[in-house]
C-alpha cells in the first residue's frame, strides 16, 4: 500500500469576495482552453490543470502512478494570511468545505487536510474543532505567517489547542517576501525569482522547523503532531551543528561535564535537538536516493512518509520508485509508504 502524504488540492470554483474584502485581494476560478481554469488572486495567476479541481482524473491520475490513497492539502498560496481575519475565515471554510467533500465522496481513497485563518492565532485555534467536525484529519500551515517565525508566542495558544485536539499539522515550506522596511527579509528576496521554488523552499522548511525546535514550541508541547515538507530542508544536515551548540559533542554523544551549551538556551535545557526532531514527521520528497538513506539514518524510518507535491509536480512513475529501489525491509518499507501516515494523522488505518 501507498498513500501520498503531499499533495494539493484546488477548489473549481470560488463564491464572489466577501463583505469588507477587497475583490482584487480574493480568489477567483476562470475556464481557459483545454478545460483548465486560471487561478488568480491579486497578481497571481495561475494555469490548473483539471486534474487540480476534477476528482475523478484526480484518481485515474493517482491509480495510473500506484497511489492506492492521497493525504490532499490545500495549494500553498491559498494559505493567503495577508487578508483580513475575516475574509480569511471565509476563504478557509471554501476550501475546507471542498476538501472535506472529496473525503466524503471517495472514502479511503482520499484524505483531507483544511485550513485555518493563522493571521489571527485565536480564530485558527477555534476553528479547529471545526475543522475535525467537517472531516478532515488535519490542516496544513505555511512555514511563516506573512512573515512571522511559528515560534512567535502569538501562536502559543493555536499549537496548544492543536496538542490538546491531537490536530494533525502539515507545515508546508512557502516562502513569503516581508515588507521591505522590516529587518532580515525572507530567502526569496535574496534569490533570484526562479531559485524559489527550490532553494528557497528549502530554506523556508529549515528555518521553519528550527524555529518549532529552537523557538520552545516543540519543549513546550511534547504532544504536537507536526509534519513538514520536502524533509523540512537542510535541517537534518544541519542537525549535528545544533547538537553540538546544544551538548559539546559530536555523532550525537551524551553531553559532557559541563552540560549544554549556553548558545543554545532556553530550548536546550533539557531535551537536544536531534531529539525533538524525531517528534516529528517530515515527507521524503528529496529527489535522490542517497537523500534517502541519510534520513533515514538521521530521522528513522519510522519519522518519514511518502510525498510527490502532485499535481504541482509530475509523480515519479511509479510514485515511490526510488523509494522501493533502496531494497529496504518490508516492514520498514511499508512504515515509510502508510504506517507513518496513519501515526502522524492519529488515526486508525483501514483493513
Amino acid at each position: 500500500m501507498l498513500i501520498d502524504t503531499h499533495a494539493h488540492v484546488i477548489p473549481g470554483s470560488f463564491p464572489p469576495a466577501p463583505s469588507g474584502c477587497d475583490p482584487a485581494d480574493w480568489v477567483s476560478m476562470e475556464p481557459v482552453d483545454g478545460g483548465a481554469r486560471v487561478l488568480a488572486s491579486g497578481a497571481m495567476r495561475f494555469t490548473a490543470r483539471s486534474v487540480w479541481f476534477d476528482a475523478e482524473r484526480r484518481l485515474a491520475a493517482s491509480a495510473a502512478s500506484g497511489v492506492d490513497a492521497e493525504l490532499v492539502s490545500p495549494f500553498p498560496p491559498l494559505l493567503n494570511y495577508r487578508l483580513p481575519a475575516g475574509p480569511g475565515h471565509d476563504m478557509a471554510r471554501v476550501v475546507n468545505e471542498y476538501i472535506a467533500g472529496l473525503c466524503a465522496a471517495h472514502p479511503g481513497r482520499i484524505y483531507g487536510l483544511g485550513t485555518v485563518p493563522l493571521q489571527d492565532p485565536d480564530l485558527a485555534a477555534a476553528e479547529l474543532t471545526a475543522v475535525a467536525k467537517a472531516g478532515l484529519a488535519g490542516v496544513e500551515i505555511a512555514s511563516n505567517i506573512a512573515g512571522v517565525s511559528l515560534a512567535d508566542t502569538r501562536f502559543t495558544g493555536f499549537f496548544a489547542e492543536a496538542e490538546r485536539l491531537g490536530t494533525a499539522i502539515f507545515v508546508h515550506a512557502m516562502p513569503a517576501p516581508r515588507p521591505e522596511a522590516q529587518a532580515n527579509p525572507a530567502p526569496s528576496e535574496r534569490l533570484p525569482g526562479p531559485a524559489t521554488a527550490t532553494f528557497g523552499v528549502g530554506v523556508e522548511g529549515t528555518l521553519a522547523a528550527a524555529a518549532i525546535i529552537t523557538g520552545g514550541v516543540a519543549d513546550k508541547h511534547p504532544g504536537l503532531r507536526l509534519a513538514f515538507s520536502h524533509a523540512a530542508g537542510g535541517l537534518p544536515l544541519m542537525l549535528g551543528r545544533a547538537q553540538w551548540f546544544w551538548g559539546r559533542t559530536w555523532n550525537e554523544e551524551p553531553p559532557g561535564p559541563g552540560g549544554a551549551g549556553p548558545e543554545a538556551a532556553p530550548w536546550a535545557a533539557e531535551h537536544g535537538p536531534a531529539e525533538l526532531a524525531r517528534r516529528f514527521y517530515y515527507d521524503s520528497l528529496v529527489f535522490d536516493r542517497r537523500a534517502i538513506r541519510f534520513l533515514i539514518d538521521v530521522l528513522g524510518a519510522d519519522r518519514l512518509l511518502v510525498g510527490s507535491d502532485f499535481p504541482a509536480v509530475p509523480r515519479e512513475d511509479p510514485c515511490g520508485r526510488t523509494l522501493r529501489s533502496l531494497d529496504l525491509p518490508d516492514d520498514v518499507l511499508e512504515d515509510i509508504t502508510w504506517h507513518n501516515a496513519f501515526r502522524f494523522l492519529g488515526i486508525d488505518p483501514p483493513r
